[in-house]
């Protein structure tokens, strides 16, 4: 039989272009020399990783000639050089924040508590009178909070108003050629239903306002928009939500657990998706976002809506037939169904 696999090898590289045959050969000569080390057991070196991670941006059959390695190894290098390149990009000589005294961290805690109904703004002024210059952020990590909240709880506030909120947010996302890519999703709460999607390299109020215009064509807009501080949300953002007549709610500084619904969304396409492939553009991006948002409406299962997907699925009874699995997210999920 070992003919017939080399007859067939053989073929292969007739029929197929020159330059994917030139790269091909470059891998198995690399591997090769990588194998003929005096050592026992040979050991890939720094370049070694770096011509496999080049290798991978510029043929798109590289995973067929990688003996040696796997490919998420390969993925995992990409990712270890992309953060190699942004640590050196972002070098300074400073080296980091400098640490608040015992002292001012002592006295915060004391006014905090000799004065329960004194604020952050509050303490922020006292303390500047007492020539100690603190930033808000600083002092409400360091006072104490009440075990009752003054006013209704956010989970309240969410079983009350649930179908009339939105959230949106941002995320990045490196490409193969190290450039960043924003996304920007639209969640709606009661079902996690992700309304609207798009992704851009250069994002602008204008195009974030227009956005939520696609989002809601008609008379489908929301109650309350959540959204954070990015400065992406200017005044012509501001503009067109008010004429849409929604409200918008602000969370706190550096605060986004006050936005859980949107971070857990992100935190699940970086863990289901985006950890496990390398992004050539924006058009490839879209077409992965596309897959997979397809994938998380109509087949991924949520805990919170009583371990079903956005877009509910029924039971499907043992008497309708076995079990099939159909790939999704290009077979890194699957869903699965009865076959009649």
């Amino acid at each position: 039989m070992g003919w017939i696999r080399i007859f067939g090898l053989f073929l292969r590289g007739v029929l197929r272009d020159r330059t994917e045959l030139a790269a091909e050969n470059l891998a198995l000569r690399q591997q090769l020399a990588i194998l003929q080390q005096k050592s026992k057991t040979p050991r890939l070196r720094r370049r070694d990783r770096i011509f496999w991670a080049l290798l991978s941006r510029i043929w798109a059959d590289w995973r067929s000639a990688l003996l040696i390695v796997l490919p998420d190894t390969v993925v995992r290098w990409h990712r270890e050089g992309f953060r190699l390149f942004w640590r050196w990009k972002s070098r300074t000589g400073k080296v980091g924040r400098l640490k608040i005294k015992a002292e001012i961290r002592n006295l915060i805690r004391r006014m905090s508590r000799e004065n329960p109904l004194w604020g952050t703004p509050r303490i922020q002024s006292e303390l500047a009178l007492l020539g100690h210059v603190v930033a808000e952020s600083t002092i409400d990590e360091y006072r104490d909070h009440p075990r009752k909240p003054p006013s209704q709880t956010w989970r309240t506030f969410l079983d009350n108003h649930v179908k009339d909120i939105v959230a949106v947010d941002f995320f990045t996302v490196p490409t193969a050629t190290f450039r960043i890519i924003f996304t920007f999703v639209v969640l709606r709460h009661d079902r996690r239903h992700v309304v609207h999607f798009n992704v851009t390299a250069h994002p602008t109020a204008e195009c974030t306002a227009q956005q939520i215009v696609e989002a809601f064509p008609f008379d489908e807009a929301p109650r309350f928009l959540i959204r954070d501080r990015d400065s992406i949300y200017g005044a012509f953002f501001q503009e067109r939500v008010k004429h849409m007549g929604i409200q918008e709610v602000v969370i706190a500084p550096r605060s986004p657990w006050k936005n859980p619904y949107c971070e857990r969304l992100v935190g699940s396409i970086r863990r289901e998706c985006l950890d496990h492939v390398i992004v050539l553009n924006e058009r490839h991006l879209m077409r992965i976002l596309r897959s997979y948002f397809h994938y998380y409406l109509h087949s991924r299962t949520h805990l919170s809506l009583e371990r079903n997907s956005p877009i509910e699925r029924e039971v499907e009874l043992p008497c309708r037939g076995s079990v099939v699995a159909i790939p999704e997210v290009g077979g890194l999920h699957h869903r699965y169904r009865r076959a009649a």
